[in-house]
């Protein structure tokens, strides 16, 4: 029997039900999964960018609801402290907190500019100054930890940072942003991560579309 059942929304367009799923999987957390449709309001509220506050994906353990991504990465790791989602160093801890923060609470023109879509492909695509800066940062912090830690993640071994990180790796790969050599191997082994990739032939495969997501670029 799974230890937990976790909510999610698209797998094609979700890039917050994609961390808390990669999250559990980092953690080794053997779950149940439950996709809302996407006529649901609730889900389509994620999808859109419409609140905040969502409450998807929820991982519920043992009685207990957590959603948030933030939130479930901190409660998987005092859940599984031996899954390494966060580094053991102290340092290297609290800037693995700082960056995941930032993705959390930040790079608002990049989500709504370059939205998740793991069946599209826009060669050429001319990404607006806005979302410009928001790339700049994502890509500073990664050859920081990249060139830090040694990579092959940004902490060296697989952390809560990488299940952060990756859906801006599907969304470089979807909007062709180019990338200096380091980010561009590191978002190419995000994406070949077996896990990934397994979502990513569940999200080709799903029947439904948001027509506002797969509007012509």
């Amino acid at each position: 029997m799974p230890d937990a059942v976790l909510i999610i929304s698209s797998k094609n367009y979700s890039s917050w039900s994609l961390r808390g799923w990669l999250l559990c999987k980092f953690a080794g957390l053997v779950f149940e999964e439950r996709q809302l449709p996407s006529d649901d309001q609730i889900a389509r509220m994620e999808l859109l960018l419409l609140s905040p506050s969502v409450r998807v994906p929820c991982l519920t353990f043992d009685g207990v609801s957590v959603w948030d991504t933030i939130a479930i990465a901190e409660f998987l790791n005092d859940l599984r402290p031996d899954a390494g989602l966060l580094p053991s160093d102290r340092a290297a801890s609290a800037l693995c907190r700082s960056i995941c923060g930032e993705m959390h609470s930040g790079f608002v023109n990049l989500r709504n500019a370059l939205p998740m879509n793991l069946r599209a492909h826009h060669a050429g695509f001319n990404v607006y100054p806005g979302a410009r800066a928001d790339i700049a940062r994502i890509t500073e912090i990664w050859r920081e930890c990249l060139s830090k830690y040694g990579g092959p993640y940004l902490f060296g071994p697989r952390s809560m940072a990488d299940a952060m990180y990756a859906p801006v790796a599907t969304r470089f790969a979807t909007y062709d942003v180019s990338l200096d050599p380091a980010c561009a191997a590191y978002a190419a082994h995000l994406l070949a991560m077996p896990e990934m990739l397994e979502w990513t032939d569940a999200a080709k495969a799903e029947p439904d579309e948001v027509e506002e997501l797969d509007a012509e670029f």
